[in-house]
């Protein structure tokens, strides 16, 4: 989730940091550069392990180490990321790599199980990118503060949930994860509504990128900053994956 991960409180430090620096300085045009090489990166790695293993259903059996070890491998990365952001140059193409791993092997379970899904989460979570970010630039949604608090909040929320589930299976409770993997209306309803709640996080990754150019954060940002947008479309293809199969259920 991105704005625990880029929010006011990291510019704000990456300003005190770097005040006197004499360096290259963020631009937008320079995020969307370093957010577009992330993007084919992480497009280019899940393509080659789609090709290696979707051909083989029997080899889906077998990739719950290729799973678990990139998911947490990427939040390994981000950790990092966030106490030493200026090594993202280099975190931020890993990362792409590796949530590439994951993101291919999850959408492979996805389509194993529901033929034809994955071309559904794609156009759906460009739609809602383009959308966005055309929202964005109209100004007719604006990253206020109170719009600001609301998101990072309901996304705090939405960390704590994932967490409790996450806890729960490994300690044997499974009622809440079992819930929320079903198809009830209440399991769609919640899960419509995390995916909206990712979607609004794109308005802070737009309005911090801005942000940041602003106030001449060094260039290494345009890398953190990039990272941190895939995050959030990562996290809204995932939730729209999630979401797509329970109506399909």
């Amino acid at each position: 989730m991105s704005n625990p991960f880029y929010n006011d409180k990291t510019l704000e430090k990456v300003q005190n940091i770097d005040a006197m620096s004499m360096g290259n300085t963020m631009t937008v045009k320079g995020a969307i550069t370093k957010s577009t090489i992330l993007f084919i990166t992480l497009v280019a790695t899940a393509l080659a392990v789609w090709w290696k293993f979707a051909g083989d259903p029997g080899a889906i059996n077998g990739l719950t180490t290729w799973l678990w070890g990139s998911a947490i491998g990427g939040f390994a990365v981000v950790i990092i990321a966030m106490f030493k952001k200026e090594w993202s140059p280099i975190l931020a193409p890993v990362y792409a790599v590796v949530e590439g791993v994951f993101v291919s092997v999850i959408s492979m379970v996805y389509n194993y199980a529901f033929p034809g899904i994955i071309m559904q989460a794609v156009s759906i979570t460009f739609l809602i990118l383009g959308i966005m970010l055309f929202s964005y630039r109209m100004g007719w949604l604006k990253a206020t503060p109170m719009f600001k608090k609301v998101i990072i909040y309901a996304t705090v929320a939405v960390g704590g949930f994932y967490l409790i589930m996450v806890l729960g299976g490994l300690f044997g409770f499974t009622g809440l994860s079992s819930f929320y993997a079903g198809s009830s209306p209440l399991s769609i309803g919640i899960s419509a509504v995390i995916a909206g709640i990712a979607a609004f996080n794109l308005i802070l990754d737009f309005d911090m990128i801005e942000k940041g150019a602003k106030h001449n954060l060094p260039e290494y940002m345009e890398w953190f900053s990039a990272m941190s947008l895939l995050i959030t479309i990562v996290w809204l293809y995932l939730e729209i994956l999630r979401l797509i199969s329970k109506i399909r259920d």
